[in-house]
């Protein structure tokens, strides 16, 4: 299976379904199954944003009791769209979408990058420990 690495936050706010984008510089051609795996280092200046605070307390979390170095989650990758606008608090894809709020915040919708589009999100009631990788990499287990 593919997995994505994320860092936290971003990671868990995303498989708990407060994003349906994941944004990357970079385009995949790949369609399917994807895991969702957290990096070892959060980064703790996202931690602290009142936002990301808010959304994390949502779900029973903060910034200081997230999981690291393990999967967490799994989707189905559905679309790689190219960001084609970007007006500070909204962006434009490919497609014609508008991406603003909550969605805007919690990706970097830079002109030019790429909005990763899953659907089909569930969050593992336990964790794989796994080391990460950059880009998409396979996991030598089977994940379910």
């Amino acid at each position: 299976m593919k997995i994505l690495s994320m860092i936290q936050p971003w990671a868990s706010l995303f498989v708990l379904g407060e994003s349906k984008y994941e944004t990357r510089t970079w385009r995949t051609n790949y369609r399917g199954p994807l895991a969702i795996h957290t990096s070892k280092k959060p980064d703790k200046a996202a931690c602290g944003y009142p936002r990301v605070q808010e959304l994390l307390q949502k779900h029973g979390y903060s910034g200081e009791d997230l999981p690291t170095g393990v999967i967490i989650g799994v989707c189905e990758l559905k679309n790689c769209i190219r960001v084609i606008e970007n007006n500070e608090t909204w962006a434009v894809l490919e497609d014609g979408r508008v991406v603003s709020g909550i969605e805007f915040l919690l990706g970097d919708y830079r002109v030019g990058g790429y909005a990763w589009e899953v659907e089909g999100m569930r969050t593992f009631e336990e964790s794989i420990p796994a080391k990460g990788q950059l880009g998409l990499w396979e996991y030598p287990g089977i994940i379910h």
